[in-house]
């Protein structure tokens, strides 16, 4: 399985990605703003690369490296995570700090949609982010996703209960725009 975008190829992990994966996952910034826990070595990137294989087989997540064409550079990961008796999906994703502020995530969550809709042929798209994470909040606004609401104290996150905010779309808001 590959997805592509103009700049950016969405692909499976190899084994071979952990150590990036763990250099770029394991800065404060990124546990502050997601769920990623910190500090995340090499062990973490490993074993959550080692269940990638069945979850995209069984179609219940599609956990996929974020590639940026030019360089070859894993930049980050991009997640969907599908709940097939109801059809829809969850994004989930984060980019490493040197690469913020170019839009990959927009156009790797856009890819991911694109591919949730038209090949796994959901009904429904959704993600969260924690309620201070402006950045992942327009993400999901760039992809089509619209505020659902708050989710308040819904997480225990570095020690304190957090708010997250709800985002989502249906097939019948991407088919009218």
């Amino acid at each position: 399985m590959k997805l592509e975008s103009a700049r950016l190829t969405l692909r499976p992990y190899r084994e071979t990605d952990a150590e990036r994966a763990a250099e770029l996952a394991n800065d404060k910034e990124i546990a502050r703003r997601t769920f990623v826990p910190h500090p995340y070595t090499v062990e973490h990137a490993e074993t959550w690369i080692a269940t990638h294989e069945e979850a995209i087989e069984e179609g219940t997540a599609y956990p996929l490296a974020i590639i940026e064409k030019e360089s070859g550079e894993l930049t980050g990961t991009m997640t969907l995570r599908v709940n097939r008796k109801h059809k829809n999906g969850e994004l989930a994703y984060w980019v490493g700090r040197p690469f913020w502020g170019r839009g990959y995530a927009s156009e790797a969550a856009r890819c991911i949609a694109d591919f949730g809709f038209d090949e796994l042929e959901l009904e429904r798209m959704w993600g969260r982010a924690l309620a201070d994470n402006i950045p992942s909040q327009k993400v999901m606004k760039s992809v089509g996703l619209c505020y659902e609401g708050a989710l308040r104290h819904e997480i225990l996150h570095d020690g304190e209960f957090k708010d997250t905010y709800m985002y989502g779309m249906i097939r019948a808001d991407r088919l009218s725009k």
